[in-house]
């Protein structure tokens, strides 16, 4: 178990170290970002939560908020490699669940819905990234490589391989090869959908003008000669 825990200390402190660009190494990682001292901190209050010490485990998970700025019910299940980059204010909720590899920005709310027992945050699959103030609320599921955009707030279920934006959040789906957006870290990318559809309007307004401007040329077209002279006679 210790062996297992070590190697997935590392681990985590080398997928970050590998997916930062700003990172000088595994040890600049282990010893200096919160973000990576927040999931410590939870996996350790997690393991109390799990062993029915579940004040004690409330206890840690507030001092890690105190340190880090990050708060992590020790409720939840958090996968391997989790990158929480810079990580204030970011909340993860009790029944919510996060798969391996993925991305989470500073200001991210992973939050329930209702009052009721039972499961109410969101479940992340594997490889997702969730933009900077981005609000996930609600037991659904995200699907694997989705990304979800900066300050989006996204209240429904989210397919595999899209990207959300907007509020509220607008699904848009990718084609081909899943795009791994946690490591290409490419959430400024992210499609403008009301920019589309007013370029969709613009174009459908050029459209219905120039069939009118056809209409109204028509109906101002001269008479040919010969039909002037029939319409003097008569």
């Amino acid at each position: 178990m210790v062996i297992n825990g070590l190697k997935g200390f590392f681990d985590d402190a080398r997928s970050i170290a590998q997916r930062d660009p700003a990172a000088c190494g595994v040890w600049q990682v282990i010893f200096v970002y919160s973000g990576f001292h927040a999931v410590v901190l939870h996996r350790m209050a997690h393991w109390l939560f799990r062993h029915h010490m579940k004040c004690i485990a409330r206890a840690l998970s507030q001092i890690n908020r105190f340190f880090t700025g990050i708060e992590i019910h020790p409720g939840a299940k958090i996968g391997r490699r989790l990158f929480i980059d810079h990580g204030m204010g970011l909340v993860i909720g009790e029944t919510a669940e996060i798969g391996d590899d993925c991305t989470l920005y500073h200001g991210v709310t992973l939050g329930g819905t209702g009052k009721d027992k039972g499961k109410r945050h969101p479940t992340l699959g594997n490889n997702v990234l969730i933009g900077a103030g981005a609000k996930i609320l609600g037991p659904f599921k995200v699907g694997d490589y989705a990304m979800i955009g900066a300050n989006s707030v996204v209240l429904h279920e989210v397919p595999a391989e899209a990207t959300v934006v907007g509020v509220p959040g607008r699904v848009i789906k990718h084609e081909g090869r899943p795009i791994r957006h946690n490591v290409e870290l490419d959430h400024d990318s992210a499609p403008d959908p009301i920019e589309q559809e007013i370029c969709q309007l613009r174009r459908r307004m050029a459209s219905l003008e120039a069939m009118f401007q056809t209409d109204v040329n028509c109906q101002e077209a001269p008479e040919e000669p010969g039909q002037q002279e029939e319409t003097s006679i008569k």
